[in-house]
């Protein structure tokens, strides 16, 4: 059986230490995803919540940390159970601004998770949709 493994990239136009901001100050975080309480930093748990909510959402640790390059952490929501996956953020200068790409891999492989598989795949596009409005508005 194929790894399941979500990919996606898009261009912004925004400098990568701008767009660093976006993965990891909370602020920002709530601005297009689900905010920890902390920015979050290379060894330390990982702990997000929902904007409106106030529920943790999200939890693992962030793994690896180079500003403003690479960013990595495990990533469990409580419908993956006990599975844990893992979150990669790569930012590549462009002319104009940056390419940003996700990987999420080790996601459930069972045929009950592609259900799960689908809600996060939409979950990255629309996240992602909102990351791309913030930043391209407040650099307009």
């Amino acid at each position: 059986m194929t790894d399941l493994t979500l990919n996606k990239s898009i261009y912004l136009k925004a400098e990568p230490t701008v767009v660093w901001e976006y993965l990891t100050d909370p602020d920002k975080l709530a601005l297009w995803f689900h905010a920890p309480k902390v920015p979050m930093k290379q060894g330390e748990p990982l702990a997000m919540y929902g904007t409106e909510s106030g529920d943790k959402l999200i939890w693992g640790e962030v793994m690896v940390a180079h500003p403003p390059e690479y960013l990595e952490y495990s990533f469990t929501v409580k419908p993956m159970g006990d599975a844990v996956s893992l979150v990669k953020w790569t930012l590549t200068p462009v002319a104009g601004g940056t390419r940003l790409a996700l990987e999420h891999s080790g996601l459930p492989q069972h045929a009950e998770a592609f259900d799960l598989m689908l809600a996060l795949d939409k979950g990255w596009d629309d996240h992602i949709s909102r990351m791309r409005a913030s930043i391209h508005e407040v650099t307009a």
